[in-house]
């Protein structure tokens, strides 16, 4: 990330994110006043500003969630890959 302005590495969030189009990933996102929410789900689409996580609910249903790619790069959302366990966006860190 070193050397890189904000654009830069937004756009590097949203092309490898293009890249793991339809795989199942782990979100962990802090909604505020301490509370996370943790969920599976399916990376479903990613457009300019946003990308979208088809979410498995209870007894069958499913939600789609949306968050930006800002999100990622505050530490607001976090992505790790259901299989692995590793962190989506390792150089971030």
């Amino acid at each position: 990330m070193d050397g890189m302005n904000q654009t830069e590495v937004v756009g590097r969030i949203r092309t490898d994110l293009e890249s793991l189009m339809g795989s199942r990933m782990r979100l962990r996102a802090n909604m505020g006043r301490s509370k996370i929410m943790e969920r599976e789900g399916v990376l479903e689409q990613t457009h300019p500003a946003l990308f979208v996580l088809k979410i498995e609910e209870k007894r069958g249903r499913t939600a789609r969630v949306s968050y930006s790619y800002v999100d990622i790069l505050t530490g607001t959302v976090e992505l790790t890959d259901c299989d692995s366990g590793e962190c989506v966006f390792p150089w971030l860190n």
